[in-house]
């Protein structure tokens, strides 16, 4: 019989990088076991949430003993495939998007942005913070040249559904959107979206009504 994948929520999916975080900082600490309670002190996440986020991945612990914390770090470097490199694509240089530029994933994690387009960079393209960029004519071709599968969009609301379109057409797997827009995408293409001002307007709701989420 072939071996069943466990479905894992798309909650505990969103908290497999936080958790490879700080065992990492568990790790370079020294420390060597690690239980649910300290990460959830550490975290702010329940503890029994914790457990029941492990569990889907079966036996990563042991009663009375904790978590092994070099055992744990490589078994989520393993999940979240830490050892390679994913190349990205952001469209969209303005001042989120130069920030990105400026600051780059591959200093912290297993991303890097390799290029960039904006429609105010010449035809020849420019370099920003050792990065290429081009303007947006040159897109469809770049990515497929350099085979990127994951977009970070900072465009104005009004063109990003138009981006969207047009990294569907050649085969993008997933977009980290930043506009407030609502993409409409195929099927087998994943978009994540953060609204900052839907965040900012979230975190004033949470402040004047002293709401506390120990799951965010």
């Amino acid at each position: 019989m072939s071996e069943v994948t466990p479905i894992i929520p798309q909650a505990t999916s969103k908290r497999l990088p936080l958790y490879y975080r700080f065992l990492q900082n568990f790790s370079n600490a020294g420390k060597k076991r690690v239980s649910s309670s300290e990460l959830s002190e550490a975290m702010k996440i329940d503890a029994a949430t914790i457990r029941r986020d492990f569990s889907h991945f079966g036996a990563l612990g042991r009663k009375g003993y904790g978590y092994d914390v070099d055992n744990l770090l490589v078994f989520f470097r393993s999940a979240l495939d830490q050892d390679e490199e994913t190349d990205v694509a952001l469209i969209g240089v303005g001042s989120l998007g130069t920030a990105f530029l400026k600051y780059n994933f591959q200093k912290n994690h297993n991303t890097r942005i390799v290029v960039a387009f904006d429609p105010k960079v010449p035809k020849e393209g420019k370099s920003i913070s050792n990065i290429p960029v081009f303007h947006p004519d040159m897109m469809e071709e770049m990515i497929k040249k350099m085979g990127i599968n994951l977009v970070i969009l900072t465009v104005p609301a009004k063109a990003a559904q138009e981006i969207a379109d047009r990294l569907a057409a050649i085969g993008v797997k997933g977009i980290l959107n930043f506009t407030p827009a609502r993409l409409s995408v195929p099927d087998w293409m994943r978009i994540h979206t953060i609204d900052l001002s839907v965040e900012l307007q979230t975190l004033i709701y949470f402040i004047k009504n002293d709401v506390k989420d120990s799951q965010l």
